[in-house]
C-alpha cells in the first residue's frame, strides 16, 4: 500500500514508516497531523486517482526533526568581464515520519 502526498508545493510516494524530508512545517517536533493532500492512493487492485486530490484518504505524520539541508553552490561567470560570484543556499527541511495511511 502506498499513497502520493502532497507537502507544500512537493509531492512525495510514500508508505508507512517512511521517512521523507519535506519543507520545513511550523510545529513543533513530536507532534502528530494528518495530511489530507493525498493525490493517489493504492493498495493492489485498489488504485484511486484523485481531481485533484482522493477523497477519504488521509496519511497519518509525524514531525521527527527540523534541520537544514546540504549547501548548494551557484557560480556565475561572465567571460572577459571579469565577474564571477559564488552564492550558497541551505533550505530549511522537516522529517516527516508516515505512521499510517487511513482509507474512510
Amino acid at each position: 500500500m502506498y499513497a502520493v502526498i502532497q507537502v507544500g508545493s512537493f509531492q512525495f510516494k510514500v508508505a508507512e514508516g517512511d521517512l521523507i524530508d519535506a519543507p520545513k512545517l511550523d510545529s513543533e517536533v513530536g507532534q502528530t497531523f494528518d495530511i489530507t493532500d493525498v493525490l493517489l492512493y493504492a493498495d493492489g487492485e485498489d488504485v484511486r486517482v484523485g481531481d485533484p486530490f482522493v477523497k477519504g484518504v488521509t496519511v497519518g505524520t509525524k514531525i521527527v526533526r527540523h534541520f537544514r539541508d546540504d549547501k548548494d553552490i551557484s557560480f556565475k561567470f561572465k567571460k572577459r568581464k571579469d565577474s564571477r560570484k559564488t552564492i550558497g543556499h541551505r533550505q530549511d527541511l522537516t522529517a516527516l515520519q508516515i505512521t499510517s495511511i487511513a482509507v474512510q
